[in-house]
Parts: structure tokens; sequence; C-alpha cells
């Protein structure tokens, strides 16, 4: 049996007519009257008995009746469960790029929580490749990454525009000039970087390749604090979003 047929049977049971029904269900009295017949089809049995006042119920309707309204509340409360008129509650699980999560998520999950008290946010930090495998196979709900994302499962929004800068010690050579000597293979050139698979990462190494530096030295690290605090103290050079030394 529909569910919707047997919608239409509690209505016109309730309002005692198909024309008052379909004013009711605000549809025509031709698809009530199909619906009607379908149902009565369906089952082999009449469930109306039709006089010139309406309709009323034969025996085989009385006992339908019931179970079609105890069917149809079930139904309602399905609906509430699952589109929930209630507020949001469980675990939400994001990514995010440390950097990000350092200096751009904390207003934006404070007042998250705010609004939702019955959410547990769960945030995982890392590079973008892998944020992007994890939402791919479902792991996070979304992740925060650095852009341009072509992903055929995925689909991305911008959010802000970081502008990357160069940070390199107080009294270091001039970064120009250290790139030439790079290039000439008169000076090494020594990067401090996050893991594989990190986007300024790549970039800084992109941009390297580009002014003829190959093969710089890679100091890899687990924390932005620790790269920006080798830096400060001459070990190399990296790029990073503008807003982490500010």
């Amino acid at each position: 049996m529909d569910a919707g047929d047997l919608s239409v049977f509690a209505a016109v049971a309730g309002a005692g007519g198909i024309n008052r029904a379909a004013h009711a269900l605000n549809t025509v009295q031709s698809n009530v009257t199909q619906r009607i017949r379908q149902l009565e089809r369906e089952l082999g049995v009449p469930l109306f008995h039709r006089h010139s006042r309406g309709v009323t119920l034969t025996p085989a309707g009385a006992r339908l009746l019931p179970y079609a309204q105890r069917i149809g509340h079930l139904l309602g409360e399905a609906w509430r469960a699952a589109t929930d008129g209630a507020e949001p509650a469980g675990r939400l699980a994001i990514g995010s790029l440390e950097t990000t999560a350092a200096r751009r998520l904390p207003p934006i999950l404070s007042a998250y929580a705010a609004a939702h008290p019955k959410v547990d946010i769960v945030l995982e930090t890392g590079t973008t490749a892998e944020l992007v495998a994890k939402v791919a196979d479902r792991r996070l709900e979304g992740a925060f990454v650095a852009g341009p994302l072509d992903h055929p499962d995925l689909e991305s929004e911008p959010i802000v525009e970081e502008e990357l800068v160069f940070l390199t010690a107080p009294g270091a050579p001039k970064l120009d000039a250290s790139l030439r000597a790079a290039a000439r293979g008169e000076a090494e050139m020594k990067i401090l970087v996050l893991r594989a698979g990190c986007s300024y990462r790549q970039r800084l190494e992109r941009f390297l390749a580009a002014h003829g530096v190959k093969e710089p030295r890679r100091l890899e690290f687990g924390t932005v604090d620790g790269i920006v605090g080798c830096v400060g103290a001459g070990i190399g050079v990296t790029l990073m979003p503008r807003a982490i030394v500010e």
C-alpha cells in the first residue's frame, strides 16, 4: 500500500466527503477519487459507501482507518526526526591547516559552539593533501584548505584570500641575492617547511624552481611555531601567510 493513498483515505474519512477532502488537501476531486479507487483495487474491498450527502465508511474502511491514522502519525514523526526541527547535535569532525586553525578559526568555532551547544566539534589539522583525502573518504565533514582545489568528488567555496610572505631572520641577506647565489651554486638555500602535502611548501618549491633553485635543502618541521622560531634563529627561510606573523 502507498502511504500517500492511506493519507488521502484518512482525509476523506475525516472530512466525510470527496469534495471536502480535496479542499482540505489542496488538490482536485479527481485526484482524491483516483487515490481511493487505487487503494480499493489493491485491497479488493470497498472502503466507502457513496451517497448524496458524501461518504461513510464500510466495515472494511472502519477497520483500516486506525491503521491509516497510525501510519500517518509515524510518518510525521519520521519526518521530524530526519529533518529535525530541533537544534543540531552530535559529532562534527572538520579539518584545517594549522595556520588557519591558529589564526582564522577561533572566532568562527567560538560563534558556532555558542549557537549549537549540543554539537561536539572535533578539529583535525593537517596538510591540504591529507585533509582533502579524508574529506573524500568521508572521514571528515569538511576542511579549510589552501586552494585551488581540483577534485572530482568534492566542492569548494572560497572563504578568505591569504597573502603569502617570505620569512627570513633579521639581518639575513636579501632574498633576491640569496636566490641568485643559490641558483649559481655559490650558496645553499635552506627552506623550513612542513611535511609533504603542505600547500605552502609546494608553492615555495615551485617559486624556487622558477628562479633556478632546483634542489634546496629542506628542513622539515611538525609545527608552524617550530618553523617560525627557527627562521628567527637564522636557520633558513620559509613561506607563510602574513597573518601568522602579524
